[in-house]
């Protein structure tokens, strides 16, 4: 995502060299979704990969969120079965693809029943062009009438230290129906690296800079839990970045993060996370740092927040 909006500029060519550094590295799962960059992220990729056997790469995307061109922060979802089918084809030309190996309903249409749309996405799976659904930031009695249509492969929601809402009840359920669980945003927006000093850190078209948590007396609340983090990434030698991943590695087997960088250094020090084990007693002392609960702030704006779990 940020390699094409929502977090300050960015440059093709360093992206397409920090995708192409990761296939190196083994990393072969890209997560990108049509509304990023009003579809230039998709374009992206296919650029990309283009050179790549297409067997090779798993592909996510995602449909639902639609956006207005001249007013890029006005938006409205749509789930009907007649857009998720335009949506598809218009994600395969710009990926250049003939399918796409995860597809996501971005977020659900509470205007179009969940059967309705996964009727839509079944017959693009019949056809070929889809080879698995997901649903991103559902809630569980959509997730479970979805599953009844159609096998759900994934949910994708936030979940990081700095968001832990999942585990109430959307991590058992996707235990107790055998879906994968993917991550976003698993280094809290990049506030659980450390990196993160002051508000003045983000540029003016930031969207970070609209987010609650990094506002005001949020963000002080917020820093003051990061520091502890921290402490403990330096006695265990290693980035506070590396640690909060190794905590989310370490909820289960089914979780798979995606972590988002722009540039090949970040994306080596991500990598880095999966050698790092941590200790029961380890895990404990992570939990007394950042307990559920205790960051300070929504992770989106009311009007957004209003969007999920539905």
């Amino acid at each position: 995502m940020g390699m094409s909006e929502f977090y300050g500029p960015s440059d093709q060519k360093d992206s397409i060299a920090t995708l192409h550094h990761a296939l190196e590295m083994g990393i072969n799962f890209f997560d990108t979704a049509d509304m990023y960059g009003f579809g230039d992220n998709e374009a992206l990729l296919a650029e990309a990969f283009k050179n790549y056997p297409r067997e090779k790469l798993v592909i996510a995307t995602k449909f639902g969120v639609v956006r207005d061109q001249n007013n890029p922060l006005q938006r409205r979802i749509d789930g009907s079965p007649q857009y998720v089918r335009k949506a598809c084809e218009e994600s395969l030309r710009r990926l250049n693809t003939d399918y796409i190996d995860l597809y996501y309903q971005h977020r659900i249409d509470e205007n179009t029943p969940i059967e309705d749309t996964m009727g839509a996405l079944a017959d693009l799976v019949k056809e070929g062009k889809v080879r698995s659904i997901g649903l991103s930031e559902p809630g569980p009695q959509t997730v479970r009438r979805a599953h009844q249509v159609h096998p759900i492969t994934a949910i994708q929601s936030e979940y990081s230290l700095w968001t832990r809402d999942p585990e109430e009840s959307m991590l058992p359920l996707c235990k107790e129906l055998g879906i994968g669980f993917v991550p976003y945003s698993p280094l809290g927006r990049g506030f659980l690296t450390g990196q993160i000093k002051t508000p003045d850190d983000f540029g003016a078209d930031d969207f970070r800079k609209h987010s609650p948590r990094f506002q005001g007396e949020n963000f002080q609340k917020n820093l003051d839990l990061v520091k502890a983090l921290e402490e403990m990434a330096k006695q265990k030698n290693c980035l506070t970045s590396q640690l909060a991943l190794a905590w989310v590695l370490a909820q289960g087997d089914q979780i798979v993060p995606i972590p988002g960088t722009k540039r090949i250094k970040y994306l080596e020090e991500n990598f880095g996370a999966l050698d790092i084990q941590l200790s029961s007693s380890e895990l404990e002392e992570i939990e007394k740092i950042m307990p559920p609960g205790q960051i300070a702030g929504d992770r989106y704006p009311k009007s957004v927040m209003a969007s999920l779990g539905k």
